[in-house]
């Protein structure tokens, strides 16, 4: 063989693997992602090893088994630990104890003491006036809860707290538990085999004393039993591989005589919002004889209606019903609290979820209780359709029948109606897939029809977009990129304003649940400029419309929409002027470079041009205030957001010369240029320049440099860029750049905008090397977090979040510096 052409021939094959071979190891695994309330995942390596999860860490069983000839395996997910309640707290029945807010005597906790003058209140206790049965607002409580039991037949004791803060429990006297601290919910909490024997026949008493040192205040407890697990004889299946890509989590299993591949795809494909919004996501089958030799097979899968609920102890109504082409489940509460609550660590409580299969396949599909669900499976019952309970489980069977060499392929779909999404503005919004009329049944049914089409266009997508990222930043790059696919969509729900508009309204995960944060959607933007800049538009339309009524009335731009769902005006406590109205004016510009046009802009000209103003007053030398990094605290003079400031006056120029304003365009330029001049000199710290201006022992990353290269601005010479990144080289630790000299952790989508700044690839892998490293290998195994320690890799706070979006900046300088 000619030479050349083995060598090209090996090049193409080396190029064809690295398409394949994306990422294999993943902090948590991605397995239904939709919007922030229907988001699963695996939060371990082995897809077997664990319950799956909502991203909030609360659990949403999916069971996934195989019955290969008479021998079962369990491929996906673990059984969730069945409690029996002993005493119950107060989500599952109301309950009346003695409490006080005055110091009482040291033998308080004592079953003898004499409680009998203390109050009597209903649990639980709380300052918080919509929630609490008992309004506590002192910095003490001491809560008396007497009960009586029959039956110490209990093989595991746990302590079931929410508490917020400090707490000492104490059983029949004797302490159980303390810690110092909070929960944002119930916790169960075991504990050790003596303190059960404390519990007798009759009067018992739990008393507790909780401490509330800061923020809100919350008690509320009970005890319960987690029986000992019956042996099932089910083997675990052994897990070859797993794959992920822009749109799918892939598994390969291995069982004697079969091996199973099972993929999970939730087809978020921007250049097509109609499958995009559509809330349904596939899971298949594929399964082939590995001996030679021809195999029963019968597969199933099960989805706790834990994903309907906001907490366990909700009722829930279930239905089975057949459509002219589907078997269908479906689940929700009972109580159906449409866009009733508000807040981060939360689930969804209303609507209802779905389990759909081909009529064609011949699928059997039952509901039972989620703890007999195995059992089920094991005993061949599926007859058994429960109407109403608590914590049930929508099952199915498919049946392969004999499986030789050749694969055969199965595929469940599991979608989610939430009737409606997001308040707008005291208006209750349906989902953008709804607003054309289609109902849910239509969208599992064009989902099933159009499966093979759509599994090809993911396939083409997840190609084309690795690819592309590989070239701008290599394969470490692109298996983040990937990373921050699925997530950063997942944190938004899309929708319709009665304004006609498109709002892509994002929530601020594990942070403060604050929906359409401005400082949120900034980091975010890249992702969103690359494929679907009417994405972005969607981000900025809410936070326009909030800053163009009556209702908000300052000159700089809003923080946020609310607290998720309810988008009805900002809730956070502090304005982030400079901040917002920079990112603003940077975004909308971001716009009109992707869409080739100022049209966006023109609609929004004159708040563009109030927020313009306003920087140029203001923007220079911030005050001390607040910026994106809110965590780090407020700071005065803050040279990188003053960077933004005159980012964004260059971007407002730049717009005002597209829109054909050139006398506007020429004074901004000029304001423009003159900040960026004096700001290398009072920023200027020798070898680098400073977190603070004129403070020379300061220094931190200047993200917000990117978009002066980005949107080709020339503000700042090359040599400012330069001198940043050499610096920064200096300053590394093992897990990534610290953000900046005040500690060592990090946000990771910083680090991708900071090293999209370096002119060469050497310096640019330097910088993110690190950030895959903390990817890959952190021990904190939830949806990736982007505020993590540098030193030990660790997440620092956040998780889920959009801002991961802001991973694809590198590509998208690639495509826009030339």
């Amino acid at each position: 063989m000619n030479k050349k052409i083995s060598i090209a021939l090996l090049l193409l094959a080396l190029a064809c693997n690295l398409v394949d071979a994306q990422v294999k190891k993943a902090p948590a695994y991605p397995l239904i992602t939709h919007n922030t309330y229907f988001s699963i995942w695996s939060m371990t390596d082995s897809l077997n090893a664990h319950p799956t999860r909502h991203w909030t860490g609360k659990d949403q069983s999916l069971i996934g088994m195989i019955k290969v000839d008479n021998t079962i395996y369990r491929f996906l997910g673990k059984d969730v630990p069945a409690y029996n309640t002993v005493l119950s707290a107060s989500d599952e029945v109301a309950y009346q104890c003695q409490y006080t807010e005055v110091e009482p005597a040291k033998d308080w906790q004592d079953v003898k003491f004499d409680d009998s003058k203390w109050k009597t209140g209903s649990a639980p206790f709380s300052d918080d006036k919509t929630q609490a049965k008992t309004l506590w607002t002192s910095k003490n409580i001491w809560v008396r809860r007497t009960f009586t039991l029959n039956d110490l037949n209990i093989d595991r004791l746990f302590l079931k707290l929410y508490h917020d803060d400090n707490v000492d429990v104490y059983l029949n006297g004797e302490k159980i538990y303390n810690t110092v601290g909070w929960t944002s919910d119930f916790k169960m909490i075991p504990l050790k085999d003596k303190f059960k024997d404390l519990l007798v026949k009759g009067k018992n008493v739990l008393a507790i004393h909780c401490a509330n040192t800061a923020g809100g205040a919350w008690l509320d407890a009970g005890l319960v039993n987690e029986p000992k697990a019956k042996s099932t004889g089910i083997l675990l299946a052994k897990q070859k591989d797993v794959t992920v890509n822009a749109t799918q989590t892939i598994y390969d299993f291995e069982c004697v005589g079969v091996d199973l591949k099972v993929t999970f795809t939730s087809p978020l494909l921007m250049n097509d919002l109609n499958i995009f919004s559509r809330p349904v996501s596939y899971i298949s089958y594929k399964v082939k004889s590995n001996d030679g030799k021809n195999h029963k097979v019968k597969v199933f899968f099960g989805a706790s209606t834990s994903v309907a609920v906001n907490t366990p102890t909700q009722a829930v109504t279930t239905q089975k019903y057949l459509t002219q082409s589907l078997s269908i489940l479906k689940a929700g509460t009972v109580a159906q609290p449409v866009l009733q609550k508000k807040g981060d660590d939360l689930r969804i409580d209303w609507g209802y979820m779905y389990v759909a299969v081909p009529n064609s396949v011949g699928a059997v599909q039952y509901i039972t209780p989620q703890s007999e669900a195995v059992n089920s499976f094991i005993g061949q019952e599926t007859n058994s359709t429960i109407i109403k309970g608590h914590q049930l489980a929508l099952n199915t069977v498919f049946d392969f029948g004999s499986i030789g060499a050749a694969a055969k392929e199965k595929f469940v779909e599991l979608g989610y109606d939430d009737l409606y999404s997001v308040q707008y503005f005291k208006q209750n919004l349906k989902p953008w897939w709804k607003t054309t009329g289609a109902t849910i049944e239509k969208e599992l049914t064009t989902a099933a029809t159009d499966y093979a089409s759509v599994m090809q266009k993911c396939d083409a997508f997840n190609k084309s977009m690795y690819n592309a990222a590989v070239k701008a930043g290599g394969k470490n790059y692109a298996d983040l990129c990937v990373l921050g696919y699925r997530q950063s969509i997942a944190a938004h729900q899309l929708l319709k304003s009665s304004q006609g508009t498109v709002l892509f309204l994002s929530k601020e995960n594990f942070s403060n649940g604050s929906i359409n944060t401005v400082d949120v959607t900034y980091p975010s933007a890249p992702l969103y400029l690359i494929y679907n800049p009417a994405l972005l538009e969607g981000m900025l339309n809410g936070i326009f419309f909030y800053c163009e009524g009556k209702d908000w009335g300052h000159d700089f731009a809003a923080h946020d929409l609310g607290t998720y769902p309810l988008a009805n005006g900002q809730t956070y406590g502090e304005n982030m002027p400079v901040e917002e109205s920079g990112n603003m004016i940077i975004l909308t510009a971001a716009i009109a470079k992707a869409e080739g046009n100022a049209a966006y802009a023109q609609k929004h000209w004159k708040t563009l041009s109030t927020w313009a103003n306003y920087l140029s007053e203001n923007g220079f030398d911030p005050g001390n205030q607040l910026c994106t990094d809110d965590f780090a605290g407020h700071l005065a003079r803050n040279a990188n957001l003053s960077v933004k400031a005159i980012v964004a006056l260059g971007a407002y120029a730049d717009l005002a010369d597209k829109l054909g304003q050139k006398a506007v365009a020429q004074k901004y330029k000029a304001i423009a240029i003159d900040m960026a001049n004096r700001w290398q000199k009072l920023a200027d710290a020798g070898d680098h320049y400073s977190l603070v201006f004129e403070k020379k022992d300061t220094w931190s990353q200047k993200y917000n440099l990117i978009w002066d290269k980005v949107l080709g601005l020339h503000l700042f010479p090359a040599q400012v860029y330069k001198k940043e990144i050499d610096y920064y080289l200096t300053k590394q630790n093992e897990f990534g750049l610290p953000l900046d000299s005040r500690k060592t952790y990090t946000k990771s989508d910083w680090i991708l905008w900071t090293a999209s700044l370096a002119d060469n690839q050497k310096d640019f892998k330097a910088l993110t090397d690190p950030v895959f490293k903390y990817a890959t290998e952190t021990l904190s195994r939830v949806p990736l977090s982007d505020w993590h320690e540098t030193k030990d890799g660790k997440m620092v706070g956040f998780q889920a979040r959009s801002v991961v979006g802001g991973y694809f900046m590198k590509l998208l300088e690639t495509n826009w510096v030339k």
